[in-house]
């Protein structure tokens, strides 16, 4: 096989003009809003999961914190279905590339971190030097929590952006093995095809876990600073 094994993650484009746009819009097809008076199984389905994720994701939160409801919810379903969508054959994964994980990550970051200082402005200075600090390591720990509290974001967009990749990755390279096995040994074909197709359901499982992972951990920052 010729092919390169970062190709699919090469932004596409159509007539020279990206159209990562497009793609990043798509996935709100998958949600349409209920307009009956009776729902179908399938959104029926797709309310009981939301309630589900939002109250147990939400009860920790105060009232101030529960105003993010709408923003969470359509973050977990944004990254989630992104995520399962590429994983169709010659589909392309949005979230596999860093930057846009860093356009989510850093607003949503920066929000709770001004959310926190705007409200409890104490609180959140204190979380800057630890109480009984010494006073000679004053300076070093004051330069150790800001540096933790600007890596946040960054460690919300690389966790997301290496686990998808990394899967992404693993699939190709054992369908590659698999195809070039196929005509040494059937036998080891079929082991490596059925290591495939696990490796395939771990990655859907994977790819719903690493959606509510980034919320969950947008959640609790919210958390701590309301």
């Amino acid at each position: 096989m010729n092919e390169n094994l970062f190709s699919s993650f090469i932004t596409p484009t159509m007539m020279g003009l990206p159209i990562v746009i497009i793609i990043t819009m798509f996935p709100g097809i998958l949600f349409p809003s209920p307009n009956r008076l009776v729902n179908n199984r399938l959104i029926s389905i797709q309310q009981w999961l939301v309630q589900l994720t939002s109250k147990q994701m939400l009860s920790i939160h105060n009232q101030k914190g529960q105003t993010w409801a709408l923003m969470l919810m359509s973050l977990i379903l944004f990254i989630g279905s992104t995520n399962l969508l590429g994983l169709l054959p010659h589909s392309f994964t949005p979230t596999t590339q860093l930057s846009l994980n860093l356009g989510m990550a850093i607003p949503l970051w920066a929000g709770t971190v001004i959310t926190g200082f705007r409200y409890k402005t104490k609180a959140s200075l204190a979380h800057f030097l630890p109480q009984g600090t010494p006073l000679p390591l004053i300076p070093m720990l004051i330069i150790i929590e800001t540096i933790s509290l600007f890596i946040q974001p960054m460690a919300l967009a690389v966790r997301l952006t290496a686990n998808i990749t990394a899967g992404h990755l693993l699939i190709h390279l054992i369908g590659g093995a698999t195809l070039a096995l196929m005509s040494i040994s059937t036998i080891t074909a079929m082991i490596t095809f059925t290591i495939l197709v696990l490796l395939t359901i771990l990655e859907f499982a994977v790819a719903l876990i690493q959606a509510y992972v980034f919320t969950l951990l947008v959640s609790l920052y919210l958390h701590d600073n309301t």
